[in-house]
């Protein structure tokens, strides 16, 4: 969820949202957003199937879902504000770092590997940048069905498993619920739900603290910066994933719940 969340107002866009109705509108506006300075408004442009379920306190499984986007949403605005700051306040440092991974061959978020500080130093220059690099490199195709597939140089995205879908508020990218449901760990309850909306915003309250150094004159380089931030976001994200690993262990180790057999009929 973190990629996919991680991978979604506008001066661009009308005065009732951006203009979604069609495929390549909406990668429009999402890159817009980026540009604009609303990267709040990415998740809202995810489309994330429902099942017609209620849970046991009367929360739908749409409903929870609609509280993970607004919990990324807060996320990603509070995100962009402290990466203002920080480039109004190390702007040569963060120009520096762009060059050295240049240099070292480093093009992609994996080849820098998985360090939280170093990523960390990195999302906070730029963050989301890299979709509207990507921009100029994706197409969409209306196949249509009601549905868009997504090409990278002409190429289906991913496989072809990035695509988008037509809905009654206009296309949106399409999360494959169907193919990520057979993974383990794939939210299926009312709970597991709520654990991604607080790691959401736990990421936010994390960020919230940052700005609070930052403001008071406690980082003094982008390298504190970013261990700084990789120190506190790191906590949460962990903290919430055992709980969440924990969850899904209790799950499915849960014995299945049979109907009894009705009794056979006497005269």
């Amino acid at each position: 969820m973190a990629c996919l969340c991680s991978a979604l107002v506008l001066g661009a866009c009308s005065k009732d949202g951006p203009d979604t109705s069609t495929p390549t509108k909406t990668l429009d506006a999402m890159a817009a957003m980026i540009v604009e300075g609303h990267p709040e408004g990415l998740p809202y442009l995810l489309e994330i199937k429902a099942r017609d379920v209620t849970f046991d306190d009367g929360v739908t499984e749409a409903s929870a879902i609609g509280n993970v986007k607004d919990k990324a949403s807060d996320m990603l605005a509070q995100l962009w504000r402290v990466s203002k700051k920080i480039k109004a306040r190390f702007p040569k440092d963060l120009a520096d770092e762009g060059v050295k991974a240049v240099d070292a061959g480093l093009d992609t978020a994996e080849e820098f590997g998985f360090d939280f500080r170093e990523v960390a130093k990195q999302v906070l220059g730029d963050p989301l940048g890299f979709l509207v690099e990507q921009r100029t490199r994706m197409t969409a195709e209306d196949l249509g069905d009601g549905t868009a597939a997504i090409l990278i140089d002409d190429e289906p995205a991913f496989g072809g498993i990035l695509m988008m879908v037509e809905t009654p508020e206009g296309w949106r990218l399409n999360v494959p619920v169907e193919a990520l449901r057979s993974n383990k760990y794939w939210p299926d309850t009312r709970h597991e739900w709520a654990v991604i909306a607080s790691m959401m915003l736990g990421i936010e309250n994390s960020l919230n603290d940052f700005e609070g150094e930052f403001d008071a004159g406690k980082i003094r380089s982008l390298r504190e910066a970013g261990e700084r931030v990789g120190r506190l976001i790191g906590e949460s994200v962990v903290v919430q994933s055992v709980i969440y690993a924990m969850m899904k262990r209790d799950d499915a180790a849960a014995p299945k719940t049979v109907a009894p057999a009705a009794a056979p009929e006497t005269r």
